[in-house]
């Protein structure tokens, strides 16, 4: 019997390295091929927040790759760590958490492609002193990041507020996305004296999203609420859930008001609307980096035919629609009009590979494509926009399609100047934290 048992601790121990010296050899192969795809197809910059790797620290176990909820994004490559797939990864951090010797650290822009985001303190303080940033427009636009912010930020407006003047709002709140949201209700639960107002509806740049879009999440701390735990939830529920919340705790959101100017006065700031003027003692810009949609600079733009957010597919049915640009709004919208009976949906992207979506879109519209829902025109620019016809530039020759509707996703603006006039500092970051 001993020996029986010494045979079978003989072959446990001899099996199982090889096993796990097997399964590396796989992960590896896999890893060396998507890095392999990447550089082939030119893409091997990261868009948003991303991970640093230290090579001397990396140990190469592979917690990294395994943490990463959007797929393989990391893989062991000679023996490190590396991105493989960094044009797909959308700033989780879960691979940062998951080392276990702080080898990755997480950082905006790189070497060759910098990221304009504004200055601001670990209290999200800008270095205008009562000025605050939290969410997209700091660099964090991951909805879970958003919203811990925007909690985060609150709790360090409540804690610097020294005395509190009745004629004074103790703060104005830009913006009700998710970290305006956020930081709303730790207003409340902070006890203060709040305006939150938006220049369009409550959700943000959610409320752009295709309609049934996946929004994709990570277990997030609500105030008011408490522990969110689901990964995935489509557009309409994530709004349902933001109303549930606003009428349970009797919120008041000012929506379809938007900011003119702030000007410091005395100690306090005064906020022009559309629709009024406040005095607060701190202000929380909770807005996007996009605040105004980038044009194509092309003739009969400025038509009625176009448009700059997909909100009701329907209203496309049976129509001819040309959708510009090759990023995930671009790409979402494109497949979601493919859908609706009798649309014909003709895409345009300047470049000749989509280079800044995610793994899933990338398998829906090359699908659309295959099914000829939508027909895409890579390296192709749009010329002009008429009435009945749209004129598109490829490959130095000119076409011209009928056409009932222009969608343009080609970015947005950042609102850089607006910040430069109220005296926040903005920097260039090359693969910085």
């Amino acid at each position: 019997m001993e020996q029986l048992v010494y045979a079978a601790t003989i072959v446990l121990s001899v099996s199982f390295p090889v096993i796990y010296i097997v399964q590396m050899r796989k992960r590896e192969k896999r890893a060396r091929a998507r890095l392999e795809k990447t550089r082939k197809e030119g893409i091997p910059e990261p868009v948003t927040l991303h991970p640093k790797i230290d090579p001397y620290r990396c140990i190469a176990i592979g917690a990294c790759v395994s943490a990463c909820p959007e797929g393989e994004i990391i893989g062991i490559v000679n023996g490190r760590a590396m991105l493989v797939s960094p044009d797909k990864c959308i700033g989780h951090g879960a691979c940062m958490s998951a080392c276990p010797v702080d080898a990755i650290s997480l950082v905006f822009g790189t070497e060759k492609r910098g990221v304009e985001i504004p200055h601001v303190k670990e209290t999200f303080e800008t270095n205008v002193p009562g000025l605050y940033i939290a969410g997209e427009l700091g660099g964090m636009g991951l909805i879970r990041n958003a919203v811990t912010q925007g909690r985060q930020a609150m709790e360090n407006i409540a804690r610097s507020l020294q005395r509190r003047d009745p004629g004074v709002l103790d703060v104005l709140i830009v913006g009700a996305g998710p970290a305006g949201l956020s930081a709303t209700l730790q207003a409340i639960k902070s006890g203060l004296r709040y305006v939150t107002i938006d220049q369009d509806d409550i959700g943000g740049a959610i409320l752009t999203y295709p309609r049934q879009k996946l929004v994709m999440t990570q277990p997030m701390e609500i105030p008011l609420f408490g522990k969110y735990k689901r990964r995935e939830i489509r557009k309409e529920e994530l709004l349902e859930l933001w109303h549930h919340i606003i009428q349970k705790n009797q919120v008041k959101i000012n929506t379809f008001e938007k900011l003119m100017d702030i000007q410091r006065t005395n100690g306090a700031f005064t906020v022009k609307t559309s629709k009024g003027e406040y005095k607060a003692q701190r202000v929380l810009l909770a807005i996007g980096r996009r605040g105004t949609p980038r044009k194509l600079g092309v003739p009969g733009e400025n038509s009625s035919k176009v448009a700059y957010k997909l909100i009701d597919p329907e209203q496309y049915r049976g129509k001819k629609v040309l959708v510009v640009g090759g990023g995930d709004s671009a790409i979402e919208a494109a497949v979601t009009l493919g859908e609706q009976a009798g649309t014909e949906v003709l895409l345009s992207y300047r470049k000749n590979v989509f280079s800044r979506i995610k793994p899933k879109n990338r398998e829906r519209i090359e699908a659309a494509a295959r099914a000829g829902r939508v027909t895409i025109f890579f390296e192709s620019h749009v010329k002009e926009i008429r009435k009945q016809e749209v004129l598109i530039k490829q490959h130095g020759k000119l076409l011209q399609f009928a056409n009932d509707y222009v969608l343009v996703f080609i970015g947005g603006e950042m609102p850089t100047k607006f910040l430069n006039k109220l005296g926040i500092q903005i920097e260039m970051k090359f693969g910085e934290s």
